[in-house]
């Protein structure tokens, strides 16, 4: 298969560059970003699904993209194959800003950047038969005669380990992993360079991945294909990928190559992740990170570190260094429920029913005091800032309760946002304030040690 650059390569144009692009780069990203507006009537913020990213995909290469799930992955998948809209940033394609074309040149380019999608049961559509299917974007494009895309796509069912006669039948006839190899095939029928693979084995047997996962670097290896590898599988990853990017809350919070991130990872969230991989043998002891609660709401991040609200390493303020861990844990709890205080709204409804004494799905501040701090034992001075934040709690000014918790416990996790520090080899690198030499500490704060089972 012939790669299948269109004439729009000599439009070049100048973008911020990027630290890690060389000679070799296909995909430069630059402050992407991707944002969902309130579409209700007194409209809102908008859903901040990818924030700000920076990455960089080197031709022939596979760059794993890894994360939880709704961190913004497949997101920025979809937006690099301009699937989605650009709110802010450059994509650039070998030197082509693809959020700049118009329609017809955004047609044409196309060509060169295709999707697999996730889902082979409904990706694919089962009221045209297979040789349809991965046929319909060669008519879309006109390419050749009626009977070479024939013959094309008989091609293409036996590179993708199906048959000729397979051309004929309809997609609820195969298995799930061969629907997947109809989704291959036809993401290659207009011979791309880059595809973006979004969790391509996740919905299929662990037999059925491995095979899938073999044909994808066969196809590889013999088209020079470059790939983003959007998954959740962190083993998967680590046998494919050449290099990984760990995204959070729509923000990439480390990259670097493959096995110098599974063996030596910087960032705390890539830590946490990494030993939540299960192992082998049940009896093998492992130092399990447990993350507390769930990420914020995409509309309204952190202000400062995007994983400050459950980063087990968060850095103290000076004055309680040496405060309990229960303590501190009852003190970073209690400044998310004001945060989340402060984002809920009263109706009518519930300001009525607080007048008439009646129950409100607001707690009161003596009962959030109760269950936050239960019998946590704090030195006097803590005692007297948490009693004083309670106290404008129970009088109904959330702003100043917020003002006076924050000037006491606030950290510079809360307040500022994390840059970028290199870490060993020039292309490895963490967002994180712990790189900073007066913050460096090794250790997570909060881990558990469990057995390598479920």
């Amino acid at each position: 298969m012939s790669t299948n650059r269109s004439d729009l390569t000599d439009d070049t144009s100048e973008g911020v560059s990027n630290s890690d692009t060389t000679d070799d780069t296909l995909v430069e990203v630059n402050g992407l970003k991707t944002y969902y507006e309130d579409q209700t009537l007194f409209g809102g913020e908008p859903v901040k699904a990818v924030d700000g990213v920076d990455l960089t995909i080197n031709s022939g290469e596979t760059l794993g993209l890894v994360g939880e799930s709704g961190c913004g992955k497949t997101t920025f998948g979809r937006t690099l194959v301009q699937l989605e809209d650009v709110t802010a940033g450059t994509i650039e394609y070998d030197g082509v800003d693809v959020t700049t074309l118009g329609r017809g040149e955004l047609k044409q380019w196309r060509r060169n950047a295709q999707m697999v999608f996730q889902d082979p049961n409904s990706s694919l559509n089962d009221r045209m038969t297979v040789g349809e299917i991965i046929r319909e974007p060669l008519d879309a494009h006109n390419w050749k005669t009626g009977q070479d895309r024939i013959e094309h796509v008989q091609e293409l069912l036996e590179t993708v380990g199906l048959t000729e006669e397979h051309y004929y039948r309809y997609p609820h006839q195969f298995s799930g992993g061969q629907r997947q190899r109809i989704s291959i095939a036809r993401s290659l029928a207009l011979e791309p360079d880059f595809l973006v693979l979004d969790e391509p084995v996740s919905a299929l047997d662990a037999s059925v991945q491995a095979k899938i996962l073999n044909l994808l670097m066969d196809l590889q290896d013999k088209y020079g294909l470059t790939y983003l590898f959007i998954a959740h599988d962190l083993s998967v990853v680590r046998h494919v990928c050449d290099r990984v990017a760990v995204m959070y809350l729509g923000k990439i919070m480390e990259r670097g190559p493959t096995e110098d991130l599974f063996t030596d990872p910087s960032n705390p969230y890539t830590k946490s992740l990494l030993s939540a991989i299960p192992r082998a043998d049940p009896s093998v002891e492992i130092d399990r990170i447990m993350l507390r609660g769930t990420p914020p709401s995409p509309r309204d991040p952190p202000a400062g570190c995007s994983f400050s609200t459950r980063c087990p390493m968060k850095i103290r303020p000076d004055d309680y260094e040496q405060l309990s861990e229960n303590a501190w844990v009852a003190i970073d709890v209690f400044g998310d429920i004001l945060q989340a205080r402060s984002r809920s709204d009263r109706t009518v409804k519930e300001r009525a029913r607080e007048l008439l004494g009646l129950k409100t799905r607001f707690a009161s501040a003596e009962d959030i005091s109760s269950e936050v701090f239960g019998d946590v034992e704090m030195p006097p001075s803590v005692q007297q800032e948490v009693d004083a934040t309670i106290e404008l709690l129970e009088s109904g000014d959330i702003t100043e309760a917020i003002d006076t918790f924050y000037a006491a416990f606030g950290s510079v996790c809360d307040e500022d946002t994390p840059t970028e520090h290199r870490i060993g080899q020039k292309d490895h690198v963490s967002r994180c304030h712990r790189h900073k030499t007066e913050y460096s500490d090794p250790e997570p704060v909060l881990h558990r040690t469990e057995s390598g089972g479920d």
